[in-house]
């Protein structure tokens, strides 16, 4: 069991978008994923710890391709949303301003796509300095091979990798 201080750590999650959830997901769907962030989002946010919602637009475009809001309903009042125009969060957005100025440290990501937009993020989490959790069954990538590359390989150097039921906050 991992166990959460929701007054430091935020739950991120990455490209929760229509037109992305819809693509062929492998090690499990686009809404196998939104099931289990919204366990998670819903955990956080009755907890009083932060959820952050990132979504992505195309550079360029002056319209973005249809489905490529975040699920209707997805973000509450309250939630930190972010639009990122790069792989990873970080870049160009105020993601880190956001969730230091609440006091976070360490990061609980999921998402789609497992290796690009989720580890693009962890990375540049790194770097900045968060500690990371990762909720292996909260994402998945676009072939099953990718996914587990990620989080057998990539994940465990930066942080540590768990299920959405090993997550505990304090009574």
């Amino acid at each position: 069991m991992t166990e959460i201080d929701p007054r430091t750590t935020a739950l991120v999650l990455i490209d929760l978008m229509e037109r992305i959830v819809a693509l062929p997901l492998a090690p499990r769907s686009g809404d196998e994923v939104v099931r289990t962030a919204e366990e998670l989002a819903r955990s956080f946010r009755k907890s009083g710890g932060t959820v952050a919602v990132v979504r992505t637009e195309r550079p360029g475009p002056a319209e973005q391709p249809p489905g490529s809001g975040l699920l209707a309903g997805f973000a509450e009042e309250g939630d930190v949303v972010v639009v990122k125009r790069s792989l990873g969060a970080f870049h160009g957005t105020e993601l880190d301003a956001r969730l230091r100025e609440r006091g976070v440290r360490t990061l609980v990501l999921g998402g789609i796509v497992t290796n690009l937009g989720v580890e693009s993020t962890a990375r540049a989490a790194a770097d900045h300095g968060y500690g990371l959790i990762f909720v292996e069954d909260a994402m998945s990538a676009l072939t099953a091979e990718e996914h587990r590359g990620s989080v057998t390989l990539d994940m465990p150097r930066l942080g540590t990798v768990v299920r959405a039921g090993d997550l505990r906050f304090p009574a």
